[in-house]
């Protein structure tokens, strides 16, 4: 039984259609940037991320410890010893949940395969940004009306005060873990065109 040869016509002909098709690709023009056909399914996406501010801050309001505080001799609440590091607390809770739900929407918008790319990655974003605006607003009401202040309070009475988020830090979570997320899934592609479809 005789062996074919090294060298021989099947792998001069094998070699020959690999360098072929690799000058061809690197002949090829690579894909632009497509904003037009890309920009009404952006605005949607951003429309829809930005919705998710009210469970965002739903969530958050039942998980945030309140604080409690002691009613002073002037009527002001004070927080009682250590309660005051609640307020950073909070803030984390906040962060962590933007965070997890920016994870999540930099995956769900990577399956839009035929729309990936920097436009519906800025429209991500920017959605992502107002959620987190809207969930820190909805947030605080959502707790102000689970911990209402009585309205007689005697000096030195106890009561629990609603979390807050009174720090523009929140606001950064879910924009910036969806930009990482989005950016990490489109390197670990490496098609020049992230694999949209080509009609």
């Amino acid at each position: 039984m005789s062996e074919e040869p090294v060298g021989g016509p099947e792998e001069q002909r094998y070699a020959t259609e690999r360098s072929s098709s690799e000058w061809e690709r690197s002949c090829s023009p690579r894909p632009g940037v497509v904003i037009g056909a890309d920009l009404l399914p952006a605005l949607s996406v951003l429309s829809l991320v930005a919705l998710l501010g009210f469970p965002l801050g739903w969530i958050w309001a039942r998980l945030a410890p309140p604080r409690e505080s002691t009613m002073t001799g002037e009527g002001e609440l004070v927080p009682v010893l250590v309660e005051s590091y609640h307020r950073f607390d909070g803030l984390a809770v906040f962060l962590l949940l933007s965070a997890a739900c920016g994870v999540l929407v930099a995956a769900a918008v990577w399956q839009l395969r035929g729309r990936r790319g920097p436009v519906l990655l800025v429209a991500t974003v920017l959605g992502s940004l107002l959620a987190a605006w809207l969930g820190m607003r909805l947030g605080t009401s959502f707790a102000a009306g689970m911990y209402p202040v009585p309205g007689s309070l005697r000096p030195g009475e106890l009561v629990e005060v609603a979390p807050r988020l009174d720090t523009p830090t929140g606001l950064l979570g879910q924009p910036l873990t969806v930009a990482l997320t989005y950016g990490l899934i489109a390197s670990w592609n490496g098609l020049d065109d992230l694999g949209r479809r080509r009609g």
